[in-house]
């Protein structure tokens, strides 16, 4: 039976959702995609028709929405008949979107942790905050709620399943390494909405580490990784959301994170933090206008979006996992490689894109199949791996291993 799924959002994730879903609406019926501004979804379903990426005729359609308006959205869910809610809007809808899909009796899938746009790095664990106090709605109403269906959180998390699975005894340490080697023309820019971006990394830095939460200050702790494809690129140590549900899930005393970042990058973040100009705090002009210094800044910036066409160089994510296997010390790196213009040829994104948005596509035809119709609330790493591993090798993001010096693909 067919599945009809409502993406909520219009950028850039939203985009290549659209693109894959349609790819697999054989099995996912119709599409409904919303956003407060239309003529954003509209161009999306163009982008779709553009390049022919329906694998069957079917209905696509386009729709006004502020999903903060809890009753609205479940009006549309129940109007659309969709039976799959994928929220790729800003992460502050989260909690709305979930809200109506309990209402509504749809399962929900997002791709990143909820966030209160007054309140920027809460106490550990971010989940517990927002998302894990409602399992017991989403029980009682039966519905599937699938958290962090991104790349990371996500994928990143299906790798650690996998390699407690069947790749070690026991787990010491889980490094998640995510490292963009593309540049665009523009001389700076975000890979997605500027100011969900900037949050991550203006307050604390927390890692779980010795089986406690740790924190230091960003850009405080730097590890050079030599890495497949990219080479040897400089990471810093970042919080990030799956360190907070795979320290719950997983019996692991160490996951870090560490992202990559340009001395570019840091040099003009900093500026704009020491200046005041990244704070979510309204202040007021001499001209007595009341302005949010973080909103003026995302106003400034290009838009995530428009960065795609001139996109060049690969992208590497995964997990750095060591631990023992057999009695003997044991390390290997599972990750994916996503070439940027390729990712733009496919879908009109770049490759940033691209792995967020594959993966959300990819839970959505597990929900349908029902490989992952649970019923309840849970994070990736909770779920079966080998069934999103190997879906998402068909839909464009391979997964590959690398123990040693060896690097080959990985079979299931």
């Amino acid at each position: 039976m067919k599945k009809n799924v409502l993406i909520i959002g219009a950028g850039g994730v939203a985009q290549v959702v659209a693109h894959k879903c349609a790819q697999n609406n054989n099995i996912l019926g119709e599409i409904h995609i919303a956003s407060r501004t239309e003529t954003k979804c509209r161009m999306i379903v163009a982008s779709v028709k553009e390049k022919m990426s329906m694998k069957t005729a079917g209905v696509f359609v386009t729709h006004t929405l502020n999903a903060l308006d809890v009753e609205a959205t479940t009006a549309l869910i129940k109007e659309s008949g969709a039976q799959i809610v994928i929220n790729v809007g800003t992460a502050f809808l989260n909690m709305s979107v979930l809200t109506a899909c309990i209402k509504a009796k749809a399962a929900y899938i997002d791709t990143a942790i909820h966030e209160d746009p007054l309140k920027i790095c809460e106490t550990p664990p971010w989940y517990g905050n927002y998302e894990w106090p409602r399992r017991a709605e989403c029980k009682k109403a039966g519905i599937t709620a699938i958290l962090g269906a991104g790349f990371d959180p996500g994928v990143v998390n299906a790798y650690a399943t996998l390699a407690r699975d069947d790749y070690f005894d026991h787990i010491d340490e889980i490094d998640i390494i995510d490292v963009n080697a593309g540049s665009h023309d523009c001389w700076f820019a975000t890979n997605f909405d500027p100011e969900i971006n900037f949050r991550e990394f203006t307050g604390q830095v927390w890692s779980w580490q010795n089986s406690r939460w740790t924190s230091n200050r960003m850009f405080e702790i730097r590890r050079d990784w030599k890495l497949p494809v990219v080479g040897t690129y400089p990471t810093y140590m970042t919080g990030h959301d799956e360190i907070h549900s795979l320290s719950k899930n997983l019996d692991v005393a160490n996951i870090r994170f560490w992202m990559g970042f340009s001395e570019h990058y840091i040099s003009v973040f900093t500026v704009l933090k020491n200046l005041g100009l990244l704070s979510e705090k309204p202040v007021k002009t001499s001209e007595g206008l009341e302005v949010v210094p973080l909103k003026v800044v995302k106003a400034i910036l290009p838009n995530p979006s428009s960065l795609a066409p001139g996109y060049r160089g690969k992208t590497c994510i995964g997990d750095q996992i060591k631990g023992t296997k057999n009695g003997k010390l044991r390390e290997v790196f599972i990750y994916n490689t996503v070439d940027h213009k390729e990712a733009y040829t496919e879908t009109g994104m770049q490759g940033v894109a691209y792995t967020a948005g594959v993966p959300a596509a990819a839970a959505a035809v597990l929900i349908a199949n029902g490989d992952w119709d649970v019923r309840v609330m849970v994070n990736i790493e909770e779920l079966p791996p080998r069934p999103f591993l190997t879906l998402l090798d068909m839909m464009g993001l391979s997964t590959r291993i690398r123990e040693g010096t060896e690097d080959q693909l990985l079979t299931f």
